[in-house]
């Protein structure tokens, strides 16, 4: 039995003691959400460890750059980054690049710890579950198991579905599908929260609403904006 179904089962042990009609008095039967800007935030640890990787080559990175990898895959991220790359390199080059990034950034990640929770992103989730609802992981990173367990959410959420078992990142639903299948609901039934444009852009294409936080709210395609993260528990009710 692999991970997922692991947690799915203990969950619905779980959820067993919680009474609820059918669909729970609530809009959706799960929430999908995304890691990094939404759970916690890691966005120093990626940019600190793609500059050592751009220093080395001499490409410039700045802040604005960084922006544009959120929600990407590390390849592509790093595509990103070869814009401002004068020579040429080799797949086996840039696999090499990406893996010493991505080595940087899991040292820099042992840096996290539980007080990276916040308390309000620690109550919401608890009163989710209270609630009844499925609580999912959606992210195109393939450490996320990695940062769950530095913030002693390792067993808390029903599925985390990622960068290990996907083909195509965000804006692709791939990742949000997925999740949807882990949980056993079907996409309409789902909400995704997003902090980024191309995390609402995946939920959209699989056909799922989305709560927009943090900058995504910008982009003004979030079937609802959320001021804070707790507003969820309004969203959701």
């Amino acid at each position: 039995m692999d991970t997922n179904n692991r947690r799915i089962m203990k969950r619905e042990n779980l959820r067993k003691t919680v009474k609820r009609k059918e669909g729970h008095g609530m809009k959706y039967q799960a929430v999908i959400f995304d890691l990094d800007g939404v759970i916690c935030h890691t966005d120093k640890y990626h940019y600190q460890a793609w500059k050592e990787i751009a220093d080395e080559l001499g490409i410039e990175f700045n802040e604005m750059i960084n922006n544009r990898l959120r929600g990407v895959s590390r390849m592509e991220s790093f595509e990103i980054i070869l814009e401002k790359y004068n020579g040429k390199m080799s797949e086996e080059e840039k696999i090499h690049y990406t893996t010493k990034k991505n080595e940087v950034y899991k040292k820099l990640l042992k840096n996290m710890s539980e007080k990276d929770l916040t308390a309000e992103v620690k109550s919401t989730l608890e009163r989710l579950r209270e609630y009844g609802l499925k609580l999912a992981i959606g992210s195109s990173s393939k450490n996320a198991g990695f940062i769950l367990e530095r913030l002693g959410l390792g067993n808390f959420f029903d599925a985390v579905s990622d960068g290990n078992n996907i083909t195509n990142s965000k804006p692709d639903p791939e990742v949000f599908l997925k999740a949807a299948e882990f949980v056993g609901e079907k996409p309409e039934d789902c909400l995704v929260v997003e902090d980024a444009k191309a995390g609402l852009e995946a939920a959209i294409a699989g056909k799922m609403d989305c709560a927009a936080i943090g900058d995504a709210v910008a982009c003004g395609m979030g079937t609802y904006n959320l001021k804070s993260f707790a507003d969820l528990l309004e969203v959701v009710s």
